[in-house]
């Protein structure tokens, strides 16, 4: 599995506390180190690759902007201030993007997938992989980021995936809760294997082998799951339901 490999700096607390929490909620991202100044994340880049940064324009020392002009070859930049005349000159060093504090989770997304997309483009062998992002080394297992953790788990045990905006639910087997997961529906649906899943509604994602019974316009798994099957989805779902019926 590939990540994108980031730092986040910025000289005040909050706001690198603020800005570490957006890259470990974000699915591609990975949180090399959190600086306070461009000189730590310096010392942290001599010794280890990182692909992107996101950074303060402002700061003491050495600012932002500085910084990446003194680099020869710098990472993906995406620059945070809170003074919007600084982004035409961000743009003139070729930064992705430009972040005007302050700013919200919806506003990093963004920019981190003109970030995701750059990458893409500069390591197509990367992008070709279909399996990069959610599935790890098994075959019947996927890993995903939740919270600050990535977390390993059976396909084989999704019951089905809920969609929430930019978040799905995923209800596994045995566990009373979902883990919560920032990542879209197709980019989820084209991981899982499609002889076993499928979507019956644009907010759900079944396993086929946890239904219990058909009813009318609904699909249920359990006491606790009665699901939607959503006007565009009935004909294939149908035809699957033909395909397993037995007797008349």
């Amino acid at each position: 599995m590939n990540y994108i490999k980031c730092l986040a700096i910025d000289d005040e607390p909050l706001a690198l506390q603020q800005l570490s929490s957006y890259v470990q909620k974000t699915p591609y991202l990975q949180l090399v180190g959190a600086c306070q100044s461009a000189l730590e994340a310096k010392e942290i880049m001599q010794k280890e690759w990182i692909d992107a940064i996101f950074i303060d324009i402002n700061m003491p020392d050495l600012n932002g902007m500085e910084f990446v002009k003194q680099m020869d070859r710098p990472p993906m930049v995406v620059f945070t201030t809170a003074y919007s005349e600084y982004a035409l000159e961000g743009f003139k060093v070729d930064a992705v993007d430009y972040l005007l504090k302050p700013f919200g989770l919806q506003d990093f997304l963004r920019a981190a997938q003109k970030v995701r997309h750059r990458y893409e483009l500069e390591n197509p062998a990367i992008q070709s992989n279909p399996n990069e992002e959610a599935v790890g080394i098994d075959a019947d297992a996927m890993y995903l980021k939740s919270d600050y953790k990535t977390v390993r788990i059976n396909i084989s045990d999704i019951r089905y995936v809920e969609g929430m905006s930019e978040y799905l639910k995923i209800y596994l087997e045995g566990e009373k809760k979902p883990l919560i997961v920032l990542l879209s529906m197709k980019r989820l649906e084209e991981r899982l294997p499609s002889n076993t899943f499928m979507r019956i509604h644009r907010s759900y994602i079944i396993n086929l082998k946890k239904i219990r019974e058909v009813n009318k316009n609904r699909v249920v798994l359990g006491e606790d799951a009665y699901l939607p099957i959503g006007d565009l989805y009935k004909e294939t779902f149908n035809d699957y339901l033909t395909s397993k019926f037995v007797g008349k």
